[in-house]
């Protein structure tokens, strides 16, 4: 165990990967200040660049860009009350009224370090979860690992919120889509409607692209103005050392918030967006001064901060353990595993333990030198927002085009993304969940997987195995409570009177109405 831990150190420490670190470090502050893209779309614009490099490296520029993303979207919340990133709007309600009152770099020195902080509480979090999951990962098998998939694919259907039986039905249709190509078994084509580039398979990073960038990038293009508002010059960043005097200051509130960000980050379904809520309001409980709360809290902030980055190290181990991902950028980056040849579950905590304790210091060296750069260059960083979208349109497009082809240097690729764009396009406009789609996608081939192991080793006897039993009681349990909450919703709308059916995208039903 040790031996990992120093190797994958070593591995982080070469001037190479600390580069590629670097580069992560700098896409991941452009993106995290500029609303809508967030971490899983640049993650998904960034595997086509991983191809060449070696799995430590890849996975360095894949998390070092993801993990300055969330430190970076609380600059735009502080600066500007807008949020970088959906789990940073926490960090509006206190932020933003310190920046108001003439204390906006006190409020930043606070926010970033307490995100920096957060990050390593969650990563030694993880280090400390790889040595005590790894002998619990060596006793299962094939059916063990059947039945967590299945698990997984039971979680997806609580990311779509309200509208999980249209989770579910996007759940059929990614495995439908997985199975396109050649039997792994029998090597008979399937599903390829007669055309030779269906024999692959549907590959996993055009569709990726296409169904989060694209979406995203057309959607930006439509609004047709600036990201954010307001003027830079009018932004006082001063006392930015006492904030970061403050997040110390308030370490109770610190660790408290870290240890939720990191507990609901391991729950698949719930993700960063309810860990911040629950962080804050038991920040509020808590506090001396709960009427300062949505005014200017400090320690209201510090929890908003600390939970920004501490999630996305809790979220690491699900998809790391049992390749479960926590929500959708964990969901993108399990592909990224698989293209980078690296397996979640046994192979992650065994032969290549080094790998992931690489990326346990990623986590953390990303963690503090992006609180570093962050402080040193809010103001450059923050003028970006200020760019209007006609303008960042065709420089997005132009990655999209080179992500979705540069796969396979195969212009079918195109086609896929193209064809997931609209795909995604169509799920904005009409309320229908995309995380659902594509991790049903990504573990669809280990579903298929697994269970012919299972039924090759064991023939139907995995069936009784103690573990399979358990797994499949959780199952039970998760699809349960998922019934429940969904007849539970529809009784509430229909004694409202309001149509069952979730909000559709705000940015969507604005289309068409920019001149």
């Amino acid at each position: 165990m040790l031996d990992a831990m120093l190797s994958g150190l070593a591995q982080v420490l070469q001037w190479q990967t600390l580069g590629i670190m670097v580069i992560g470090m700098i896409i991941g502050f452009i993106v995290g200040i500029l609303p809508g893209l967030g971490g899983a779309v640049t993650i998904a614009l960034l595997l086509p660049f991983t191809f060449a490099m070696d799995p430590v490296q890849g996975l360095v520029l894949l998390l070092s860009m993801w993990i300055v993303t969330g430190t970076a979207g609380d600059i735009t919340s502080v600066l500007f009350g807008i949020p970088g990133e959906a789990t940073s709007a926490a960090a509006v309600l206190d932020g933003y009224p310190m920046t108001k009152k003439g204390m906006g770099g006190r409020a930043l020195g606070n926010v970033l370090t307490s995100s920096g902080l957060g990050i390593i509480f969650g990563a030694v979090v993880l280090g400390l979860f790889i040595t005590v999951i790894r002998p619990i990962v060596m006793l299962l098998g094939p059916p063990e690992f059947f039945m967590m998939v299945l698990l997984g694919l039971a979680f997806i259907v609580t990311l779509s919120g309200k509208n999980q039986a249209k989770g579910l039905a996007m759940v059929g249709f990614g495995l439908l889509l997985s199975y396109v190509g050649s039997d792994p078994s029998a090597g008979v084509p399937r599903f390829d409607f007669g055309q030779m580039y269906l024999w692959g398979g549907v590959e996993l990073i055009p569709v990726v692209v296409g169904l989060f960038g694209g979406a995203e990038v057309l959607q930006l293009m439509l609004t047709r103005s600036s990201i954010a508002s307001g003027s830079m010059g009018q932004t006082k960043l001063t006392g930015t050392m006492q904030g970061v005097s403050d997040a110390f200051r308030h370490w109770p509130a610190l660790l408290r918030s870290s240890g939720v960000g990191v507990v609901v980050g391991m729950l698949p379904g719930l993700g960063g967006t309810v860990a911040q809520w629950i962080s804050y309001g038991q920040a509020r409980q808590t506090s001396k001064n709960p009427e300062m709360f949505g005014k200017g809290a400090v320690d209201g902030l510090v929890a908003a901060g600390a939970t920004t980055t501490a999630k996305d190290a809790g979220s690491l181990i699900p998809t790391i353990a049992f390749g479960i991902p926590g929500g959708a950028a964990t969901a993108v980056l399990l592909g990224g595993f698989l293209v980078l040849g690296v397996n979640p579950g046994q192979e992650m905590l065994t032969t290549k333990l080094d790998v992931t304790f690489s990326m346990v210091w990623t986590v953390i060296l990303a963690g503090l030198l992006g609180v570093i750069l962050a402080l040193a260059l809010v103001r450059p960083l923050a003028a970006l927002t200020k760019i209007s979208g006609t303008v960042l349109t065709p420089v997005l497009f132009m990655f999209l085009v080179i992500g979705a082809y540069t796969a396979n240097n195969n212009w079918g690729d195109l086609f896929v993304m193209l064809g997931a764009s609209a795909v995604g396009v169509i799920c904005l406009r009409y309320d229908w969940p995309r995380v659902p789609f594509l991790l049903a996608l990504v573990l669809g081939p280990l579903l298929e997987q697994y269970l012919t192991l299972s039924n090759t080793l064991f023939a139907d006897t995995w069936l009784a195995r103690p573990g399979v039993l358990i797994i499949a009681a959780l199952v039970v349990v998760v699809v349960f409570f998922s019934i429940r909450s969904l007849l539970r919703e529809k009784s509430r709308s229909e004694e409202t009177g309001e149509p069952f059916r979730g909000t559709r995208t705000r940015a969507i039903r604005t289309i068409g109405k920019k001149k």
